[in-house]
């Protein structure tokens, strides 16, 4: 059972809050589960960059999808975002990305995520008030991988979005006539970090969230926040092709967009399958429909190294 009742108070005594405003915003608490653990395993340095690590994966996700960080506590980041569609699709960015990190890990890193849609006072670029508080214990009550949410923010969820969440259970809140309902966003089929096969994709597409899919090498992923292409180890896809530059391009989704952003020697070519050939030198285009992207030279030469690339 969940604990019988919330204390809803104030920011904390001795601090006075100047609130330049008050607004209805989504508050989005992500928290890296049982971090003591990872400092007794890792030690202290290993695992500051580890976390450190996690946390930009975070903070990509967050501004990719509009939202913004209010601050960092801890092991976690309070952020802030304007509806809760956002925040969950965000929310669900950093599992599947964080989940695409630690594959193969001996010692992976998990996390709990909560949010909650309500008035915010804001101070500056922080967040006060009983939102902040409620988002809170939504993470405390997640378990690990898990994503837990109110029931005033599954309300204000776009209609595919709902249909991918259930409801866990009420909570008694101190100051509240009823009791606060507790969702869970069914982003996973199990604690495996496992993602639902086809129907979140699905759903995220009804709700008119725009996913891109890449293939290379016969391996298809999704973009997540960004993904980068060159010859250097360090890229998410590895390129062979000697007209490739070690750090030769980038994708980058910025809110509902994806945008390829080429910072190459030779240029990126991109081929349409409308037939449309685009060259970018140093510049960026707003990614759409599907095609082939190639390297310092086109798709048509035989030695060519191919991404190929669906937008929907």
């Amino acid at each position: 059972m969940l604990e019988p009742s919330i204390e809803c108070e104030g920011p904390e005594s001795g601090h006075i809050v100047m609130a330049e405003r008050r607004e209805d915003l989504t508050v989005l608490l992500v928290d890296v589960s049982d971090s003591t653990r990872l400092y007794e395993s890792l030690g202290d340095e290993a695992a500051f960059r580890e976390v450190r690590g996690c946390l930009e994966l975070f903070e990509q996700a967050i501004a990719a999808n509009g939202g913004r960080v209010a601050k960092q506590v801890g092991d976690g980041l309070i952020c802030v975002f304007d509806e809760p569609t956002t925040a969950v699709k965000a929310a669900c960015d950093m599992q599947t990305g964080l989940r695409d990190r630690m594959a193969g890990r001996p010692r992976p890193i998990g996390i709990r995520v909560g949010m909650h849609y309500g008035s915010v006072l804001l101070d500056g670029d922080d967040v006060y008030g009983d939102t902040v508080k409620l988002a809170s214990r939504m993470a405390q009550f997640a378990a690990s991988g898990q994503i837990i949410l109110s029931g005033e923010a599954v309300a204000r969820l776009a209609p595919a979005l709902q249909s991918v969440t259930r409801l866990l259970d009420e909570l008694a809140v101190s100051g509240r006539d009823d009791a606060m309902a507790v969702h869970e966003v069914l982003w996973q089929e199990s604690g495996e970090y496992t993602q639902l096969p086809g129907r979140f994709e699905a759903m995220l597409a009804q709700a008119g969230i725009a996913r891109m899919k890449i293939n290379h090498g016969g391996r298809e992923s999704v973009v997540v926040s960004s993904l980068t292409m060159g010859r250097h180890a360090g890229n998410d896809i590895v390129l062979n092709d000697r007209m490739a530059s070690r750090n030769h391009a980038r994708i980058e989704r910025r809110k509902d967009k994806y945008v390829l952003v080429d910072l190459s020697s030779n240029g990126t070519f991109v081929a349409m399958d409308g037939g449309d050939l685009i060259r970018l030198r140093r510049e960026e285009m707003i990614m759409y429909g599907s095609g082939r992207i190639t390297f310092g030279h086109a798709a048509s030469d035989a030695d060519a190294e191919i991404v190929g690339f669906t937008v929907d």
